[in-house]
């Protein structure tokens, strides 16, 4: 195995799934070479209180986008729902519905770079249950190999041959150009609520902009939230609501969180989740054990329709590892890894060893997560599948290189493409 760069490393990705060099390149030169469209179970439009939109949308973060269009159509954000979000560089098309809308209050939008169609109107909201997962069509510009259609065909029938590769969280889970998210997740899991509030609101990141760089990097030093609040620029929105809060609540770390979105208040500890998650994966490839196969003590989820259903597990024994295998090379069957919570239990035999060892290089147990100062930041746990199995087509023009696959939700198309590219930083070049 190839060993990952520490950008990699720092977040848990120690290792690559495939031999072959990569080529390099340049992601995201525009939206248009980053395409990701939603893939849905089949949804009953037979009339209801919500209406549901088809929005495609260019250069538009989805919290951004639900913000204008509350402030557009006049009504509160807690009236939209949507099934996953999505990365601001890059032309994405996503279902949104709309609690008690009129189509006709659709004509007060004026907002660039989006399009929307009307599907219908149901009497459930849109949500992460509907979706099946994402597809994507991804160019790759500036790859530097001269060998490069036998070098990327080479990497492709790798990941063939391994069924996929490392069901990772990608860059994205942590923070693209501030990975700092797990940070404060992990504060917040060790009791340290004041720490986590100033990592996130001040812990400065070299690839932000100046401005905002120099405003966190003197609220860091100096602790100073009064002074913060006259230098934070106006974007950095949910800091200065933190801020705010602050300043009227001195002290009531815990009770500031309060002041975020819902799923951006979630994000801390499932972030850190995430990290411990990457740390036990890249663990079991070091040690030889495999992603597409069980062993006696692992943990496994049976399939639901052709994707995995993490609520129906099983441990894996010597008596029933012949024939969940057999399920497992049916596709019926996968492997799973535990993203850690209060609620959690841990594999048997040498995954669980794993899985032990890693906690406790932490420092951390499953009580940890409940986050007694503010329960509403805390996660009992699940499971993730090991292996994300994928199918890249590739097809290369000259130094060009256009990527297309399916990922189930909750997977990062950044980790299928590290494969290809084996850089840095995939999202420094862009």
């Amino acid at each position: 195995m190839l060993a990952a760069p520490e950008r990699d490393r720092n977040l848990g990705m120690e290792f690559y799934a495939t031999d072959t060099a990569g080529c390099g390149g340049i992601l995201r030169s525009n939206a248009e070479d980053f395409q990701v469209e939603e893939v849905y179970l089949d949804f009953n439009y037979e009339g209801g209180r919500y209406l549901v939109l088809d929005v495609e949308k260019k250069d538009w973060d989805t919290h951004h986008l639900i913000r204008e269009l509350a402030g557009q159509l006049r009504i509160s954000q807690k009236r939209f729902s949507w099934a996953g979000t999505k990365d601001k560089r890059a032309v994405t098309r996503q279902r949104i519905s709309i609690m008690n809308l009129d189509e006709s209050e659709l004509s007060r939008i004026t907002l660039p770079d989006i399009k929307i169609r009307i599907l219908g109107r149901t009497n459930r909201s849109v949500d992460l249950g509907d979706l099946l997962g994402n597809r994507f069509k991804i160019k790759i510009k500036e790859m530097n190999c001269r060998d490069l259609s036998s070098r990327l065909a080479r990497i492709t029938e790798e990941i063939r041959n391994l069924w996929g590769i490392p069901n990772y969280f990608g860059i994205q889970r942590f923070g693209e150009t501030r990975p700092v998210t797990h940070k404060v997740g992990e504060a917040l899991v060790r009791g340290k609520t004041e720490e986590a509030v100033f990592t996130y609101l001040a812990m400065p990141f070299s690839d932000e902009p100046e401005i905002t760089r120099n405003a966190r990097q003197i609220l860091w030093d100096e602790r100073d939230i009064r002074k913060a609040l006259k230098t934070y620029p106006s974007y950095l929105r949910y800091e200065l609501a933190m801020l705010n809060y602050l300043v009227e609540r001195p002290g009531d770390y815990a009770g500031s969180f309060n002041v975020l979105s819902p799923n951006l208040r979630h994000m801390f500890v499932h972030a850190y989740q995430s990290y411990i998650f990457n740390r036990i994966l890249s663990r079991r490839m070091a040690e030889g054990l495999p992603l597409n196969k069980a062993i006696d003590g692992d943990v496994v989820c049976f399939a639901k329709g052709d994707l995995p259903d993490l609520e129906k597990t099983q441990v894996v024994t010597q008596d029933n590892l012949d024939a969940v295998n057999r399920l497992v090379d049916r596709g019926r069957a996968w492997v799973t890894l535990p993203l850690f919570g209060f609620e959690s239990s841990l594999a048997c035999g040498e995954e669980g060893r794993i899985e032990e060892k890693v906690l406790r290089d932490e420092g951390v147990d499953k009580e940890d997560f409940r986050i007694l100062v503010n329960s509403d930041l805390g996660s009992r746990g699940t499971r993730r599948t090991a292996l994300l199995q994928v199918a890249p087509s590739v097809m290369v023009d000259e130094n060009c290189v256009e990527l297309e696959f399916f990922l189930p939700k909750g997977s990062y198309a950044t980790v299928v493409l590290r494969e290809y590219m084996k850089t840095g930083n995939l999202m420094e070049e862009q």
